[in-house]
């Protein structure tokens, strides 16, 4: 039983702000995909950050179908699917041939077979509260694991001591999403919502805290090739959703400049749950 009604005025305004929030944070790759338009190339960006997060924002659709309790999950993950979807498609129109075709495998593998089995097995070995709660852990390691993700630009930003890669705006919006889609959980007693964005949070102050600390420290050095740094967003109630990272295209075009490559890294993770 929900610690407050669903119709309760708290749980309205957590989880509209939880889309608001979640909202802008899916729209954080709009100036990569600008980029990619005026340049009609995806110059080394993958692809692997957007299929995430279409992937977590599918699960938790389907969630909140057989949690009515949960109905507002509904909205904003159903917006990220039709970002996610435009990002892979913008995606596939510039990307060169081998990346086209490691997108549609990862799309057929992930968001096919993979949640197509999630369903089929859900509705034919499972009923009721069962399905929900089987659902739900599925739900919760997948969105633990999206929240793990920013290991590794902030071990990069400590090996560094530089915050180029690192926006504030998107880990201060990121952390103020896992805050309101927390407390839409925990008012409804959903654990499976609640409790990744509780790792969430304290991801998103230790990376606040981490850009204080290095905010005045020197740029990378311009012959200093960054290792790939693989993440993966998604927001989501996703609960964040969504995870995450972007990192700033600009400087690496300029970056790349310095020593004459066109070598790029995408590590937007957005999980709007």
């Amino acid at each position: 039983m929900a610690l407050f009604p669903i119709h309760h005025p708290l749980v309205f305004i957590f989880g509209i702000l939880g889309n608001l929030i979640s909202f802008m944070v899916y729209l954080a790759p709009l100036p990569t995909f600008y980029q990619i338009y005026k340049r009609k190339s995806t110059e080394g960006f993958q692809s692997v950050p957007y299929v995430v997060a279409l992937f977590s924002a599918m699960l938790w659709i389907y969630y909140a179908f057989l949690n009515t309790d949960a109905s507002l999950l509904i909205t904003i993950n159903s917006v990220g699917c039709v970002i996610e979807t435009s990002y892979i498609v913008m995606f596939l129109v510039y990307a060169p041939k081998k990346a086209r075709i490691t997108t549609v495998k990862l799309v057929f593998l992930m968001n096919i077979c993979g949640f197509g089995s999630i369903l089929l097995l859900t509705l034919l070995l499972a009923e009721g509260a069962n399905r929900v709660r089987i659902l739900g852990w599925v739900c919760l390691v997948f969105s633990l694991s999206v929240f793990l993700a920013p290991l590794c630009i902030m071990r990069q930003v400590i090996r560094t001591k530089s915050v180029e890669y690192m926006p504030f705006l998107l880990s201060f919006f990121l952390t103020l999403s896992a805050v309101m889609w927390f407390f839409y959980g925990l008012m409804l007693k959903d654990f499976y919502i609640a409790g990744p964005n509780i790792l969430g949070f304290v991801f998103g102050i230790v990376q606040m805290v981490l850009y204080l600390i290095y905010r005045n420290g020197k740029k990378v050095l311009e012959n200093e090739k960054l290792p790939e740094l693989s993440e993966q967003i998604i927001d989501v109630v996703k609960l964040s959703t969504m995870v995450c990272s972007e990192v700033n295209l600009t400087n690496q075009q300029h970056s790349n400049e310095g020593h004459g490559t066109t070598e790029k890294q995408g590590l937007e993770v957005i999980v709007a749950l």
